[in-house]
C-alpha cells in the first residue's frame, strides 16, 4: 500500500547540483510515475538558459530576484507558468532563486513559432478570498481538465486546517517562518536567501493541486502589505 503521510525535506540538507556554470539546482522531491519533481533553482547574475521547448509543464515561484523570458519578466514573490509546449530562452540579469514544481522535460527549440506562451501572475494584483475559518488564500492559477491548482494561502495565527479539507490536499511551499502538522514541524524559512527553506510535500495527493505557497505570519507583522 502506499504510503501517504505527510513528508517534511529540510532543503537545507540537499546537495546543490551544478547545471551550467551559473546555474544550479537541488532536487527535493519527484515521482517516477508521474514524472513531476520539486526543484530550487539559483541562477548567478547573468546567468541564461538557450531556448528550449516543455514537453510537460512547469510553475515555478521565484523566491528572490527575477527571470525573464520572451513573454515577460517574473519577479520577487510572483508565480510564473509555462504550458506544455512551450518554447523560451530564461535569463536573470541579477540573478534569482525559484522554486519550481514541474511535469516532464525540456528538449532543444530554435523557434517560437505556434508555441503557447508562458505566463506570469502578478500575486499583488490577486485578491484574497475566505477559504475558511482562519485562512485566507489567492487563487492563482486552476487547470480544470486535470484538477490542479496553484493558491497562496495566509493562515490566522493558531490556524489549522482538517485532514479531510480538499482544498489543502497539495503540496504546500512554506516560504515564510513554520507551519507545522501531525507529522512534525517543518523549518523556519526566516529570511530568502541562504538560509533554511522547507518543503511539505504529501506525494499522494500531488494530482489534487500542484503547490499552495503558504504564507504564515504573526499578529505583529500580518498586516504589513
Amino acid at each position: 500500500m502506499a504510503d501517504t503521510s505527510s513528508q517534511i525535506i529540510r532543503v537545507n540538507d540537499v546537495e546543490w547540483t551544478a547545471m551550467t556554470p551559473t546555474i544550479k539546482a537541488k532536487m527535493l522531491w519527484s515521482d517516477a510515475a508521474t514524472k513531476r519533481r520539486a526543484q530550487l533553482t539559483r541562477f548567478d547574475p547573468g546567468a541564461t538558459l538557450p531556448m528550449h521547448r516543455h514537453v510537460g509543464d512547469e510553475l515555478l515561484y521565484v523566491i528572490e530576484g527575477s527571470i525573464a523570458d520572451e513573454h515577460g519578466t517574473t519577479t520577487t514573490g510572483n508565480v510564473g507558468y509555462r504550458p506544455n509546449g512551450c518554447v523560451h530562452s530564461v535569463s536573470s540579469e541579477n540573478g534569482a532563486t525559484v522554486l519550481a514544481i514541474v511535469t516532464g522535460g525540456i528538449e532543444p527549440a530554435t523557434d517560437l513559432a505556434g508555441a503557447p506562451p508562458s505566463q506570469n501572475f502578478n500575486l499583488s494584483e490577486i485578491a484574497w478570498v475566505e477559504a475558511m475559518p482562519g485562512v485566507r488564500q489567492k487563487p492563482i492559477w486552476h487547470d480544470k481538465e486535470t484538477k490542479r491548482r496553484v493558491a497562496l494561502a495566509r493562515f490566522d495565527p493558531k490556524a489549522s486546517v482538517a485532514d479531510n479539507a480538499a482544498e489543502f490536499r497539495a503540496a504546500i511551499l512554506a516560504v515564510l517562518n513554520d507551519p507545522a502538522d501531525a507529522a512534525g514541524r517543518a523549518g523556519r524559512a526566516r529570511t530568502i536567501f541562504d538560509r533554511d527553506y522547507s518543503i511539505h510535500a504529501n506525494a499522494a495527493r500531488l494530482d489534487s493541486a500542484i503547490a499552495s505557497a503558504i504564507r504564515v505570519r504573526s499578529a505583529r507583522t500580518r498586516n504589513r502589505d
